[in-house]
């Protein structure tokens, strides 16, 4: 209980007469989202307990309780997330998925509930570089990064050449799995989002940093197939959330007093 509490008590705490009746009421419907669980803190797998848990997991408990929706988790992996959500095998789809016009054109996204800066992690020992630039001008570094993300798309582009295939691309399955190539030695930084990367940091704070300038700002949605009726009633819980303060709870929760392996 140190840095978590029951969803119950936090959709309990803030729901109020008010916000009811903003938000439509969807009588119990079943809605089933996928999700990833590799995207600390978003949604991640407790490595204590082994439960699912997360700011997504947060957010969306106190979601359900607004809207009166009976949620179903499924997973996938993140290169399949967007080809089936748009197939509608699933209602709705998180995993800190950045809003973009041609991820738009295979579904729609929710308002954004979520600001992040693309920035490059590092350990915490790093001294040959502290900019794009000075990673760049060294042909020895590699870069790691889990392929189809917006980190890569942008960050590649501000960082080496925007092609896919150099060489000092390695592109991991996921970006734990980037994370951990950097702490091996095989990768000398990876591009993450300030959200992910915050939580590295703070769970390994002698062994990672995060240095350099933002290399740009992405905002972070969920994904429903074009056409559905849970984009708006989504959208009004994400608005009564922002406007009571639940998601500056769920940051500070999430960002300041979670700590990976705690």
């Amino acid at each position: 209980m140190k840095h978590l509490l029951a969803a119950a008590a936090i959709s309990a705490a803030f729901i109020t007469p008010a916000i009811a009746q903003d938000v439509p009421d969807l009588e119990g419907r079943e809605v089933v989202i996928v999700t990833e669980n590799a995207y600390p803190p978003l949604q991640f797998v407790d490595p204590s307990s082994g439960d699912a848990i997360g700011w997504e997991y947060d957010a969306m408990e106190i979601i359900a309780e607004r809207l009166n929706i009976n949620v179903v988790y499924e997973n996938i992996s993140w290169d399949a997330m967007i080809p089936a959500v748009s197939d509608a095998q699933y209602d709705l789809g998180m995993t800190g998925i950045t809003i973009r016009e041609d991820r738009a054109e295979l579904v729609d996204f929710s308002e954004s509930y979520m600001v992040s800066q693309m920035r490059m992690l590092v350990r915490a020992d790093e001294e040959r570089f502290d900019t794009a630039a000075g990673f760049a001008a060294d042909e020895d570094l590699l870069l790691g990064t889990q392929a189809g993300i917006t980190p890569f798309y942008v960050g590649v582009y501000d960082v080496l050449d925007g092609n896919e295939a150099n060489p000092r691309i390695v592109l991991l399955e996921t970006i734990p799995a980037a994370v951990q190539a950097l702490l091996s030695d095989d990768v000398d930084m990876v591009l993450s989002d300030s959200a992910g990367g915050e939580a590295y940091v703070n769970a390994n704070p002698d062994r990672l940093k995060m240095v350099g300038e933002p290399l740009g700002t992405e905002e972070f949605g969920f994904i429903f197939p074009k056409g559905s009726d849970l984009v708006e009633p989504f959208n009004a819980a994400i608005a009564s959330m922002r406007a009571d303060g639940t998601l500056d709870m769920l940051d500070q929760r999430w960002f300041v007093e979670y700590s990976l392996g705690e």
